[in-house]
């Protein structure tokens, strides 16, 4: 008798949101971060990517700039990408693809779980 079963690649979970969500939200669970991929309505079954490489908003502040494959965190609070991880408060969400300056307002993020 095998002691685990596969369900599916983990590319994307199952997710029920209590308020209507917009394909693009970032909805943290816990550690798991995962970005809504179409408009989920409330109370309705919907698919969060936890997989992929996004294009996440980030402030465009002195020393807000990011290196290439630094590590990236969401802010839930200013709902924005950063390199801060604030004593664990801000959720790991995956390393940066390319460099952007200061003055950049996104961030390519390659999510890792």
């Amino acid at each position: 008798m095998p002691q685990v079963r596969f369900i599916h690649d983990g590319n994307s979970i199952d997710h029920t949101p209590l308020a209507n969500l917009s394909a693009g939200d970032v909805v943290v669970q816990g550690d798991l971060v995962g970005i809504v991929k179409l408009d989920i309505p409330a109370g309705t079954l919907g698919a969060l990517a936890v997989t992929g490489v996004f294009d996440f908003p980030k402030a465009t502040t002195s020393g807000s700039a990011i290196s290439s494959g630094a590590k990236v965190y969401w802010d839930a609070t200013d709902k924005l990408a950063t390199t801060d991880a604030d004593s664990d408060a801000n959720k790991y969400i995956g390393k940066a693809v390319r460099a952007v300056t200061d003055a950049d307002a996104t961030v390519c993020i390659r999510l890792e779980q």
